[in-house]
């Protein structure tokens, strides 16, 4: 049907479709409010998390770029619980992902992986457990990742020593088991970095011991 013939309000809403372009943030804003569904939020922090907004760049503890494109996640010490969800995975565009000293539990999703931009990832003192995911050894531009105080176990993935930006790790007080990689930035981190994980058996002797020895 040709333009002419539909109502104002029709065309008015083509032409703007062509003007403007579609906002990523909306599938962002979807992400955070499932994230949001499965929390627990006794201080009502993310009560601002409205998801009938455009986008989520006016929500308390949300930071976006020029784009409206959320590059930060503030959360640290706000009393929320519950697990961390795949729905995380969605923010492709996050910088900064800040939710130390809280209750989040599980595992952490092999998802993370997919948030190439990701430059600090803080999950300390959580309830966290299970595995450190290998995917994390695709973020290139990591540099600084901090998952200390949780229960997390299984051995230190070695595929973290690609990780050549990254400048600091703490993986202390956890439950984590095997040797200590040495290659990368591993020949950089301090013992303090590894502390308190009783199963955990210090550098790893290449050719000597399996990685995952003692697990």
């Amino acid at each position: 049907m040709a333009i002419w013939f539909l109502p104002f309000s029709s065309v008015l809403l083509l032409v703007l479709s062509f003007t403007y372009p579609v906002i990523s943030s909306n599938s962002e804003g979807d992400a955070l409010h499932a994230l949001r569904a499965k929390l627990s939020d006794p201080n009502n922090v993310l009560q601002s998390w409205d998801p009938t907004l455009i986008n989520p760049c006016t929500w308390f503890h949300v930071t976006c770029d020029n784009n409206n494109r959320v590059i930060r996640l503030d959360l640290g010490n706000s009393n929320i619980s519950g697990p961390l969800g795949a729905d995380i995975g969605h923010l492709e565009h996050l910088q900064f992902l800040e939710l130390y000293r809280n209750k989040f539990e599980g595992k952490l999703p092999d998802e993370l992986g997919n948030l190439k931009y990701l430059i600090s990832i803080d999950l300390s003192e959580n309830n966290l457990h299970g595995a450190i995911p290998k995917s994390l050894s695709k973020l290139k531009s990591l540099r600084f990742l901090r998952l200390n105080d949780n229960k997390l176990s299984g051995p230190i993935p070695r595929e973290l020593s690609l990780l050549s930006n990254l400048k600091a790790l703490n993986l202390s007080n956890n439950d984590l088991c095997g040797t200590v990689p040495t290659d990368g930035p591993f020949s950089t981190f301090p013992p303090q970095s590894f502390a308190n994980n009783t199963r955990l058996n210090g550098p790893e002797l290449l050719g000597l011991a399996p990685y995952d020895f003692g697990c």
